[in-house]
């Protein structure tokens, strides 16, 4: 096991699409910096959920571990979520966030900053890819579309089309 540095993380971005849009300026060495979706303000003590701009897809054979800019924590904002991305899942990543800024002021944070390391680790054993409710979510149908087919073209003996269709269907939009 280990975490995938620039060169293996640049062929599985161009290979399966692990990141997209994708910007090699958001290469930090050991993974890639996410930005946000929605400019979001947090007032103290308020709870919200994040959206990351790109979709994110780990391969099967890896799981993803994330961790905060340090420049949010230094404002007071705690990352609530589990720092882990399952192996096999697809689709834009929610991170809940709670104000606890000691000087209790609001705290925003713009569309397309730069706001969360994701890295890449490989696992041991046979795959078992993620197929829970969150597939797929906040991805327009031509993403899901293209993911699909990277899902059928590399994956195909380890997940259920039909399964994988009903899962997008059903997927959480917004």
């Amino acid at each position: 096991m280990g975490v995938a540095g620039k060169e293996p993380l640049t062929k599985l971005i161009q290979t399966y699409k692990c990141i997209y849009p994708f910007d090699f300026a958001l290469m930090d060495g050991d993974g890639y910096i996410l930005t946000v979706r929605d400019e979001t303000t947090l007032h103290y003590l308020e709870h919200r959920n994040i959206i990351s701009y790109e979709v994110v897809f780990t391969p099967p054979n890896y799981v993803s571990h994330l961790t905060a800019r340090s420049k949010y924590g230094r404002m007071g904002l705690s990352f609530l979520n589990a720092a882990k991305v399952h192996s096999g899942f697809v689709g834009r990543l929610a991170l809940e966030l709670v104000n606890l800024n000691n000087s209790r002021q609001p705290i925003t944070i713009k569309r397309g900053d730069p706001f969360m390391h994701i890295e890449f680790i490989s696992r041991e054993g046979r795959p078992s890819p993620y197929r829970g409710d969150y597939m797929f979510q906040y991805m327009t149908d031509d993403e899901v579309s293209e993911y699909l087919g990277v899902l059928k073209e590399y994956f195909k003996d380890l997940f259920d089309i039909a399964e994988l269709e009903k899962m997008a269907r059903e997927r959480v939009r917004g």
